[in-house]
């Protein structure tokens, strides 16, 4: 028995890219790949949104690789 462990990859355990790399693979720029992937399901989102103190919100994405060609076969249907 394998803990429960999928024979796919587990989602938490594969690459993960930032946008900029994301957008240096694919020759866009880091704001599109950002706008792409925000509400994408499976992106890591770090930061806090919907601040109250003044400050700006900041949210760094990881792209996990599974998504990105997910999405990439989507865009390019």
């Amino acid at each position: 028995m394998n803990g429960g462990l999928k024979s796919e990859p587990v989602i938490a355990l594969e690459r993960h890219f930032t946008p900029k790399q994301l957008a240096d693979l694919w020759a866009l720029d880091e704001s599109t790949v950002r706008r792409i992937f925000q509400d994408e399901p499976g992106v890591l989102k770090i930061g806090k949104s919907g601040r109250r103190d003044g400050k700006r919100d900041y949210i760094t994405l990881r792209i996990p690789a599974s998504v990105a060609v997910h999405v990439h076969q989507r865009k390019a249907a």
